[in-house]
């Protein structure tokens, strides 16, 4: 395991927790919580807003998973973890059609309009397995920076990382993220650019090593990059971090805030699976890249990074716990639509984010690709229902969340070793050739079942004379 410097790490981290709790604003409107409105009413502006859509993506586990990807799998792993944020384009054409063509607030309004309770209700289980693996999947990598699972250092990095996260979230709601995301998303790109700053300086850092550090193409890096191209269009529509921050402004500051997060948060995340890389080439006899990264840049390094990995998840799950106070309380109408309800939901979400933690397993971890999976589902309705705007029958929506939700637990049971029915099947070993047999069969079913479930366009008579 690496050794972080714990004592300082917790210095700093409490500077930083104490700036966001008094940057975070007491919010007592409904609209101020859900909306991220100011006391004026005023929108987000485009910094604002844009910083806050990178600083919930750039977060602690896809940092963790795009060094382990370049540390494995070299410059395509890296490449292929950058691709998924391409979710941001992919996002704004979502976000901008629902909005100005369909007309709509918030997705479930759409999906009630085309599909019933039943299409809502399919998609709120899908988002929060979402939400509720993301606190969960954050909090893990919080406390692995402090200690081995069960220490006193873990626990107690979880709890108190957790509790101030969750005591701002819940003064300012949704307008406390994006006040504290622009404190926390200047802080990382800081500590981002010092840590690859220092690999880039490093003798042994060679540009060409890392360029070619795939050189098969049938290598994982490259499957999980198509893997990544397949799921990129239905992927934002799953994140409702994502999705709540396209409802909240006008089109044109909607709209730059997206693209710019875009290129931003690539950059970023690419820049982290450079170090991979780099600690890839030169990791010798470790099976760890945090050990490696350790050994080749030292303690200064494991400090920028120990910071940065406890930053993001901080950002993240302020983000997190504001959209599963909305999804609760405001998209499915389970209380009050007022600033209490809202705190109420947080505080639960929060509890059960824990409980994963701490009755969790190597299941539970492997379990957080499910949703991504179970995502694809969402396809065949951007394509159908949402760009082309097509009527689609009811059972063609159900049987097709049914498949997705199947093949989402069939790669779960394929990862974690419990079966093995599509390796003799399609002479594949590796888990993300298995991941991209499953993405193609869901992606067919879906847009096959869609296809057979279309309504006939209704026919507009002309006024008779």
């Amino acid at each position: 395991m690496a050794d972080f410097p714990v004592s300082i790490l917790i210095v700093l981290l409490a500077g930083v927790g104490l700036l966001s709790l008094l940057m975070a604003p007491r919010v007592r409107t409904a609209e101020g919580f859900f909306s991220g409105r100011d006391e004026q009413g005023a929108q987000p502006g485009l910094l604002t807003l844009t910083f806050s859509q990178v600083t919930t993506w750039i977060f602690a586990r896809s940092l963790l998973n795009a060094a382990i990807l370049g540390y494995f799998y070299g410059i395509a792993g890296a490449l292929a973890y950058s691709v998924y944020y391409g979710s941001f384009l992919t996002g704004w054409l979502i976000v901008d059609r629902l909005r100005y063509h369909h007309g709509v607030h918030n997705i479930q309004g759409f999906l009630v309009a085309r599909f019933g309770r039943v299409g809502s209700g399919c998609f709120n289980l899908l988002i929060s397995l979402r939400l509720l693996t993301e606190v969960f999947a954050n909090l893990l990598v919080v406390g692995m920076v402090f200690g081995v699972a069960g220490s006193g250092g873990y626990t107690g990095a979880i709890l108190a990382v957790s509790g101030l996260t969750l005591l701002y979230s819940m003064t300012g709601g949704l307008r406390a993220s994006l006040r504290t995301d622009v404190l926390q998303m200047g802080l990382l790109m800081v500590l981002i650019v010092l840590l690859v700053g220092m690999a880039l300086l490093h003798p042994l850092f060679d540009w060409q090593g890392v360029l070619t550090s795939s050189p098969e193409w049938n290598s994982p890096g490259w499957i999980l990059l198509v893997v990544a191209l397949l799921q990129v269009l239905s992927y934002p529509l799953h994140d409702p971090v994502m999705m709540d921050r396209g409802f909240i402004a006008d089109r044109s500051t909607t709209k730059r805030s997206f693209l710019h997060a875009f290129w931003l948060s690539a950059l970023l995340i690419l820049a982290f699976g450079l170090l991979g890389v780099f600690a890839g080439l030169q990791s010798g006899e470790d099976k760890d890249v945090l050990i490696t990264l350790q050994r080749l840049l030292g303690t200064p390094a494991m400090l920028l990074l120990g910071l940065a990995l406890v930053i993001s998840a901080a950002s993240t799950l302020d983000s997190t716990l504001s959209s599963a106070s909305k999804l609760l309380v405001v998209d499915m109408g389970l209380g009050r639509a007022s600033a209490g309800s809202g705190r109420l939901a947080m505080a639960l979400f929060a509890l059960g984010g824990l409980m994963l933690v701490f009755v969790g397993s190597k299941d539970l971890f492997d379990a957080v690709a499910i949703s991504g999976t179970a995502s694809l589902a969402l396809t065949p309705v951007i394509l159908f229902s949402i760009l082309a705007g097509r009527e689609v029958a009811r059972w063609s929506f159900v049987a097709n969340f049914a498949v997705a939700f199947a093949g989402a637990v069939l790669y779960f049971l394929e990862k974690g070793g419990r079966i093995d029915l599509i390796g003799p099947l399609f002479g594949v070993e590796h888990s993300y050739s298995k991941l991209l047999v499953i993405t193609i069969a869901i992606l067919l079913s879906g847009l096959i079942l869609f296809t057979l479930g279309l309504k006939p366009k209704a026919v507009t008579q002309a006024p008779s004379l």
